[in-house]
């Protein structure tokens, strides 16, 4: 029997985001995108979304120019685009005002991109009822994305009701997200056929990572039981912590009687070929080798491959300072594969106790970053949930919508403590407008809101990262951290002669590095910095850092160290107050906030006193045990 035709949507932009760090720069994107219409086998490309923009402006190139010209060949030939957006998070990790979502979809439109897929991490309809919306008044065609995973809440009936009511606020067509790719294969085709069966005419897509190794099943599994669109990825970035290959779903759905379109082969290896080029241009040195691999570990604690990329990053940053402490404490150090093990464990342990939220951006990162906290804190010989950051603590009281699952009591308890309230209304209320507020500011920095406002929007939706791409500091720090990369890449690639070895061994001194200096009865330990240039006081990139005068333990002064690396703030809002010098601290008071991993960590004191000096600097990195704040 002749089955009906199933379309294929090649996801390049979630190829990259599974595999690394950044995307194409737009000319390796409008280079590749006539050779991807030559395949002659896709019916969609998934073309930008979260992520995307974030990272373009990293390298300090203009997302809103790689947008409008990547799309365009696509908008030309028919090929539908489609984007991804994080519903109240819009194309970011923490929420925004509803000025900013209804322009970003009808903009999205404008630049080219016909399809929002919107998914909320909590798989709460509420925060996508507005997405549906502007989507459609935008001129768009509104997906909405069901997070599958799997856990004993997470049932076959739970997403065929969740499906009925996206449809219900608006969705037009339903998107089956498995973003780690752990959705059991019989389960994504019993969703397929209750979606179905209940509405004969919507349109289903299914998107599967590969990492446990679910996806080719999972995708015959959805094409049998009714849907109409499947997404893959291709070499050189198909598999792994990525997406079925092309080849092999081809392959598979036309053995099995479907219709699917011819494949140019010619112009499939012309556009593996370029994606290859690219790799080897930059975009390699920000992709783990682990990522290009499938790992059944994934399966138990179920995170995604879309965050597989930082999550590896993150592991090797918290691994060295790990490993400084273990060292310092007589410890034998750990190989990343040991904390990537601690790290699953810890996911498995902790995911319920946090109310089970699908694990996805931003709430995959949020468990993970909690998890990796725990699992760090406990081979230190400390407990659990010591370090939960603020964003997550947004999530566990219903400040981005409510969970599934109920909070572990410790949760609970830990909240009441430190006099945190729950919030059960709708989490769109808590965040207020602000395209004005950003309007104004560009004004005042004399920097126009681009065409159709575009400008505008990439301001008010990454102000961070958008000042830092319009001061020219974005792209400075990515050509420096590459070069340091293939730098290292390079040198790892050669083997020095013993006699040049020895001839460029440094030469020892005994000069002394450090004094510990008593003035009026308190003990200071100072850092000497020597003008022959053998400095020992420099931060983790080599540059020369003005050290600040820091407290001896044996000495009156006490101090409030930084729990982890990161950037370091004093306030968290714009509008607050840090402390200042004479306040007093009591123990579990915050003192400052440290960026890392994605979130704001509120670092609490663990000592009392009257602070004496602030010793970090506002904005500035901050390694884990250096000193914040000194107290008397």
């Amino acid at each position: 029997m002749r089955r009906k035709e199933i379309k294929l949507a090649l996801v390049y932009r979630d190829m990259w985001q599974s595999s690394g760090k950044y995307v194409p720069r737009v000319d390796q994107l409008t280079k590749v995108a006539p050779e991807i219409l030559k395949m002659g086998v896709f019916d969609r490309v998934e073309t930008n979304g979260g992520g995307f923009e974030q990272v373009n402006l990293l390298f300090g190139e203009n997302p809103n120019t790689a947008v409008r010209e990547w799309t365009q060949a696509f908008n030309d030939a028919g090929v539908q685009t489609q984007m991804l957006e994080r519903g109240i998070n819009g194309l970011r990790m923490s929420p925004i005002g509803k000025d900013l979502r209804k322009l970003m979809f009808k903009l999205k439109k404008i630049q080219g991109t016909d399809i929002a897929r919107s998914f909320d991490g909590l798989n709460n309809p509420q925060n996508l009822a507005l997405s549906f919306q502007y989507a459609k008044e935008g001129g768009m065609v509104a997906q909405g994305a069901l997070s599958l995973t799997h856990s004993p809440l997470h049932t076959v009936d739970y997403y065929i009701d969740l499906a009925d009511k996206f449809i219900d606020l608006g969705a037009e067509e339903i998107c089956l997200k498995d973003m780690a790719g752990v959705a059991r294969p019989h389960s994504v085709g019993l969703i397929t056929k209750g979606i179905r069966e209940r509405h004969p005419d919507i349109i289903i897509q299914y998107h599967g990572h590969t990492t446990p190794g679910f996806a080719v099943a999972s995708s015959l599994e959805a094409a049998y039981h009714g849907a109409d669109i499947i997404d893959v990825g291709m070499e050189p970035l198909s598999w792994g912590t990525g997406h079925a290959d092309l080849l092999t779903i081809h392959a598979m759905l036309k053995d099995a009687g479907f219709k699917v379109k011819d494949i140019n082969m010619k112009a499939y290896m012309k556009v593996r070929s370029l994606t290859q080029e690219f790799i080897d241009d930059f975009l390699g040195y920000y992709i783990a080798d682990s990522n290009r691999k499938m790992n059944s570990l994934l399966i138990g604690s179920g995170l995604p491959g879309g965050m597989m990329g930082s999550l590896m990053a993150d592991l090797e940053s918290n691994l060295a300072s790990l490993n400084k402490w273990l060292e310092k404490n007589g410890k034998e150090p750990m190989t990343s594969d040991d904390l990537f093990v601690h790290l699953l464990d810890e996911v498995e342990y902790a995911w319920p106790k946090l109310g089970y939220p699908p694990l996805v951006t931003p709430y995959s990162q949020y468990v993970k970053n909690v998890s990796l906290m725990n699992a760090i804190n406990m081979i230190k010989g400390k407990g659990r949930w010591s370090m939960i950051d603020e964003n997550t603590w947004d999530m566990l009281l219903g400040r981005q919508g409510q969970l599934l699952g109920s909070l572990g009591e410790e949760i609970v308890d830990l909240a009441n403590d430190q006099g945190r309230e729950f919030y059960t209304g709708n989490p769109q209320d808590l965040y207020s407008d602000s395209l004005e507020e950003y309007r104004v500011k560009m004004k005042e920095k004399g920097w126009e809101t681009g065409k159709d406002d575009e400008e505008l929007f990439e301001y008010a939706m990454h102000p961070v990262q958008y000042e830092a791409y319009k001061s020219g500091a974005a792209k400075k720090k990515f050509e420096e951290d590459l070069e340091q990369r293939k730098s290292k890449h390079n040198t790892s690639n050669v083997v020095l002669a013993k006699n040049e070895e020895n001839q460029n061994l440094p030469v020892q001194n005994n000069h002394p590095t450090a004094l510990d200096v008593t003035i009026e009865g308190t003990t200071y330990h100072v850092q000497i910095d020597y003008p022959n240039g053998n400095n020992t006081n420099a931060d983790k990139n080599g540059h020369e850092k003005a050290e600040m005068p820091k407290p001896s333990q044996n000495g009156k002064a006490i101090s409030i160290k930084a729990p982890l690396e990161g950037k370091f703030f004093l306030t968290k809002e714009s509008g607050e107050k840090g402390i200042k010098i004479g306040d007093k601290v009591s123990v579990g008071d915050t003192v400052g906030y440290i960026e890392a991993m994605k979130v704001i960590n509120a670092i609490s004191a663990d000592k009392a006193g009257v602070v004496s000096e602030i010793v970090a600097r506002n904005g500035e990195d901050i390694e884990e045990d250096e000193i914040i704040i000194t107290l008397n």
